[in-house]
């Protein structure tokens, strides 16, 4: 967690050196004699506001690194990852790329039903309709064969959900769930992870609508047996219908999705247990996230997490390089594809996922090209300066104001996609001033009745007209998802033509449906900002 600052530090840390001045002023005088452990309770806020980027790792890029032969040239270019995450290799031909939502939906009920031995998801949270009550049905089928069958191990379902988000209304993710787990207690586990930055006078005083915008538990992962679907997409019916996200099935990965699912297994280890009075309880001798000490649990969880990352990546560095020395008959089609899994738990000191994207747009040179969305486009400063600094040609996608998931909302929220478009025009305006028109370019997504919740990248190398490497999971690449919230998506490097021909044909789905922006689309009355939403953005933009 970031050192705790004053509240001219946090004020300047926010705002404009001119508004900063101003309301500096103000609060030497609210505030002169009271310090910030016993000054107002916006103080609160203070340590949760402070951005401090690490530097990307500098690591030489290898020639001939073990583990780097199966493809080559690609590979090799793309091989300092694997000195820092677990590096799997898998065939393209298990990759498949999905485009829709309904595809989304029909191909995790369909293997919730086929599933044998585990069914592991992770998200934000499970929505309360038609829809996700359908979910919820073929895992009590799936259960019950499991439990007729005396010829097959019964079936383990473990859900991750955040607590916050999963608690919210008095029907909710966990009302959803508890039948089942009332039912099915020996095979079923359903873990709640509650931020630890939401505890004290704090968690009392966020009303319940606001406070997940202290920090959840992010990560969309969807395992059934030895496949996995990778995603940003909750499991609720707009993703299953209108809300427009990216989504990767890895069929027959068993490596990966042990990983997946032993990260899944850490981070429900150090969250609240539902049990099936729809009370909560932690797992003994673990540190409670709000009521023990902050310190001790972000060290506690940082442990059993990093432990399961560090034990991958040591067994495939090894596993890698057996493979290398030893011919196993293999072809090279059948090794052509790298999946490198990246997480980002910043509120307990876990920043692989950051450190690994500031790299690779280091490292994106002038002939290269890359496609980046981001549903709520926020970008952090060091992303920021990294875009506007580098080489490479950028064409960034977001979302328009009418796509926008906060489009008509009520209070508040309501001027989100208000204050978006503040941001795009002051990034759009930092494009002008440093004459990287030609280089950067910013598109709106539009589709009516739908909503926009894409992310990721594809990165072009010199030459190649597809793309050799993809970013697809949870993470915006906004403050919150580098500062507040758990995420994880995967790094895919691939020399298989018909996978790079799927995320070609992903790229330019998406991208067909936008417009590029100009000096003239702010200047239309649609896109009028309000004073009072300029000022609140930079507040927005830490917390939304």
């Amino acid at each position: 967690m970031a050192a705790p600052m004053s509240w001219r530090r946090l004020v300047y840390s926010v705002y404009s050196p001119a508004i900063a001045g101003v309301f500096t002023r103000i609060s030497d005088r609210l505030f002169r004699a009271r310090d910030r452990r016993g000054g107002s309770s916006v103080l609160l806020l203070a340590p949760l506001l402070a951005e401090a980027d690490p530097a990307p790792w500098r690591v030489s890029r290898p020639s001939g690194s073990a583990g780097a032969q199966g493809t080559d040239g690609l590979c090799t270019h793309f091989q300092w990852m694997a000195e820092h995450v677990p590096a799997f290799r898998v065939p393209g031909t298990h990759i498949h790329i999905l485009t829709s939502p309904d595809q989304f939906y029909q191909a995790i009920k369909a293997r919730i039903k086929k599933a044998k031995r585990r069914v592991v998801m992770a998200s934000l949270y499970l929505g309360t309709g038609q829809l996700e009550q359908e979910l919820v049905d073929c895992m009590e089928e799936a259960l019950q064969r499991s439990q007729d069958d005396s010829h097959s191990p019964d079936l383990k379902v473990s859900i991750l959900l955040d607590y916050t988000r999963g608690s919210r209304g008095q029907i909710n993710s966990r009302t959803m769930l508890l039948p089942l787990l009332q039912r099915f207690t020996s095979q079923m586990r359903i873990s709640l992870y509650h931020t630890p930055d939401l505890r004290g006078l704090l968690r009392l005083l966020v009303p319940q609508r606001f406070n997940e915008t202290i920090g959840v538990q992010h990560i969309k992962v969807y395992l059934f047996d030895d496949s996995i679907i990778i995603s940003g997409a909750n499991l609720s019916d707009s993703y299953f219908t209108n809300r427009q996200d990216r989504y990767v099935l890895l069929e027959n990965c068993r490596e990966v999705a042990d990983f997946f699912s032993k990260l899944v297994e850490a981070v429900g280890d150090v969250s609240l247990q539902l049990q099936p009075d729809d009370s909560v309880t932690m797992l003994e001798g673990m540190v409670h996230p709000y009521k023990g000490n902050r310190q001790d649990f972000s060290a506690a969880a940082r442990k059993r997490i990093m432990e399961v990352v560090n034990a991958a990546h040591v067994r495939q560095q090894l596993l890698n390089r057996s493979e290398d020395s030893e011919d196993e008959g293999l072809s090279e089609e059948e090794e052509d594809t790298w999946v490198f899994p990246l997480v980002q738990m910043k509120p307990l000191g876990i920043q692989t996922d950051e450190q690994v994207t500031q790299r690779l747009l280091t490292d994106a040179g002038p002939d290269s090209t890359v496609f980046l969305t981001s549903g709520y486009f926020n970008l952090t400063g060091a992303y920021m300066r990294l875009v506007l600094g580098a080489g490479a040609s950028y064409r960034i996608l977001t979302a328009s104001p009418e796509v926008n998931g906060f489009f008509g909302a009520k209070g508040v929220a309501g001027a989100i996609p208000a204050a978006y478009i503040h941001i795009a025009r002051q990034f759009y305006n930092r494009v002008c001033q440093l004459g990287q028109q030609e280089r950067v370019h910013l598109h709106e997504y539009h589709r009516a009745q739908w909503t926009f919740h894409a992310k990721g990248l594809w990165y072009y190398l010199q030459g190649q007209d597809r793309p050799c490497l993809t970013l697809i999971g949870s993470p915006n690449f906004g403050y919150r998802s580098v500062h507040r919230d758990l995420e994880a998506q995967i790094a895919i490097v691939t020399e298989n033509e018909e996978l790079q021909s799927q995320l070609q044909e992903e790229q330019e789905m998406l991208y067909e449906r936008s417009t590029e922006v100009s000096s003239s689309t702010f200047e239309r009355s649609d896109r009028h900002v309000k004073l009072w939403v300029k000022l609140v953005t930079p507040l927005i933009k830490n917390f939304f």
